[in-house]
Order: C-alpha cells, then sequence, then structure tokens
C-alpha cells in the first residue's frame, strides 16, 4: 500500500473513518532523523497491507501536530478506530514499529 499525505482536509476520512488501523508519521523536510525513518516507514507501508501508513508534514499541518501534542519529530502515532493506541518519538528500528502496530 502507498504512503498517503494526510492534511487536515482529508484527516477525517483518512484515519479517523479508515476501516484499517493507521500509522501516522509527523515529519518535516529540514529534520536529518526525519529523512532516516522515511525509508522504514515507506517499507512497512509496502509490507503491511493491514494497516494505512500515512506522513503528516508539520510544517504544512501545524493544526495536526498541535492536535497530537506533536512537540519533537520524528513522531510515530498508531490510531485504532480513531484512537491514539501507541506513540513513539524519535527514530526507531523497523522492529520497534512493527512491535508497536501490532
Amino acid at each position: 500500500m502507498n504512503v498517503i499525505n494526510i492534511t487536515k482536509e482529508n484527516f477525517q476520512k483518512e484515519v479517523l473513518e479508515s476501516d484499517k488501523p493507521v500509522l501516522i508519521d509527523f515529519w518535516a523536510a529540514w529534520c536529518g532523523p526525519c529523512r532516516m525513518l522515511s525509508p522504514i516507514v515507506d517499507e512497512i507501508a509496502s509490507e503491511q497491507t493491514e494497516v494505512k501508513v500515512g506522513k503528516i508534514n508539520v510544517d504544512e499541518q501545524q493544526e495536526l501536530a498541535a492536535q497530537f501534542g506533536v512537540m519533537s519529530i520524528p513522531t510515530l502515532v498508531f490510531i485504532r478506530d480513531g484512537k491514539v493506541e501507541n506513540q513513539t518519538v524519535g527514530v526507531q528500528s523497523k522492529e520497534n514499529i512493527l512491535q508497536m502496530i501490532k
């Protein structure tokens, strides 16, 4: 499955109304650790068909970042049935992320 660019315009449909759990990567173009994490998130998106994966650019979507209390990036948030189930800050290994979404 492809990574979805999540904005405040499609957040309701893509995240809250999703029939699958959603892993969201909060990132920014200037963030070095975000660039390290991005290929791992992309890999998980292509391998894990039972999970929807989205990315939110915190510079473009400040309201969503504030809504989730994102203070540092990268931040990963795992949402199931519209509720936050898990959240991590910083670069994570693929194994840690897979553990987070199980």
